[in-house]
């Protein structure tokens, strides 16, 4: 499928760079394919009145770590050029794989030392040896820290890795340290936020509780691929990056059971979505599932085991608007999306969200 399908014009002022506060605040664009009208607007807070009793919600629990460190390159002559590491993944108790802007910098064998002061690093730094480079700029970065210690050094000196369309406005700030991390954060490891799970406040959910509503989680932890554009003329020429997912075997009964009663499977997020999709048999029943996925949705799949979708507005060209597209129609997505811009909604990691259902069969 052509890539240019997806793409669409957004004016930059409906970027969203900070969030609503409180968090339900933010606005909802329920979108049904093929009725009349084919889209409402409502508020995340209307969220339990427009579900069911016995409905399922499924949130990603990944809980962003401070992965952008700065730096600069030691011990290789006079010069010390400035250096800034994003982590992708962690790879053992001392060892990350991370992208490094600027990868020319650096050589297999150089030092990197990030920030000057800390609790845990009592010479007031932080070092990593450059172990591992490839073509595209990924190294291994091997910390002389381990484990929790090491944790706590990155968290010290790290930042909350803003995505490029905010990032390039604004500086991160202490504010982003809660407002980019969602209440149901436990399991560290995303280098981006599950983002439609920042919506939720304490209020929230026990009225959704109180509705009938229950919330499981699942766990995938977010790769910066997640921000990347298909450079590829054909969607099919897009490899995507494989990012660690997690659905238990109690989860996954419960899921099963609460469709096998007629509720229906409401996916936060398309991190969430792709963790159910991977761990779903033909059928559409969930399995255990612990692994890598780099499943990758555009129009023309069948979805098993998701039956809405509640979501954030996305880049054009991106993986993420063509899973929407596939999920509700690509045709049904433009629309809603030139709705979207024209009605003001906020867009992207701080905007507002959809709730989405399939076209009817």
């Amino acid at each position: 499928m052509r890539t240019d399908l997806f793409d669409f014009d957004l004016p930059a002022d409906r970027i969203a760079l900070r969030p609503v506060h409180p968090r339900d605040a933010a606005r909802l664009l329920v979108v049904r394919p093929g009725e009349t009208p084919e889209w409402q607007d409502r508020g995340v807070r209307d969220l339990p009145e427009l579900l069911q009793p016995g409905d399922c919600l499924v949130v990603n629990d990944s809980k962003v770590i401070a992965a952008r460190l700065k730096g600069r390159r030691i011990g290789r002559g006079e010069s010390e050029p400035r250096i800034e590491a994003t982590l992708i993944k962690r790879l053992d108790g001392s060892r990350w794989q991370a992208f490094i802007l600027g990868a020319k910098k650096v050589q297999v064998g150089d030092t990197v030392r990030f920030g000057t002061e800390g609790r845990v690093c009592f010479l007031g730094q932080l070092d990593a040896q450059v172990s591992h480079k490839d073509e595209s700029g990924e190294v291994t970065l091997s910390f002389s820290f381990h484990g929790p210690v090491l944790d706590q050094a990155i968290a010290e000196r790290g930042e909350m890795p803003l995505p490029p369309y905010i990032a390039s406005k604004r500086a991160p700030d202490e504010q982003d340290k809660a407002d980019y991390q969602t209440l149901f954060a436990h399991d560290e490891g995303s280098v981006a936020a599950p983002t439609a799970g920042l919506h939720f406040t304490p209020d929230l959910i026990a009225r959704l509780a109180r509705r009938g509503v229950s919330i499981r989680k699942v766990t995938l932890h977010v790769g910066p691929g997640t921000f990347l554009p298909v450079k590829s003329e054909d969607a099919s020429g897009h490899k995507m990056h494989a990012e660690f997912a997690v659905l238990s075997d109690e989860v996954a009964a419960a899921l099963n059971s609460a469709r096998a009663k007629g509720g229906r499977i409401v996916a936060v997020g398309s991190t969430a979505l792709r963790t159910l999709e991977s761990a779903a048999d033909e059928t559409g029943k969930l399995k255990a599932f612990a692994g890598e996925t780099d499943i990758f949705i555009t129009p023309g799949y069948k979805f098993r085991a998701v039956d809405l979708m509640l979501t954030n507005f996305h880049l054009p060209r991106s993986t993420l608007f063509m899973l929407v597209s596939a999920f509700s129609g690509l045709e049904v997505m433009k629309r809603a999306y030139a709705h979207a811009i024209e009605s003001g909604y906020r867009f992207y990691s701080y905007g507002d969200a959809c709730l989405l259902y399939p076209p009817k069969s």
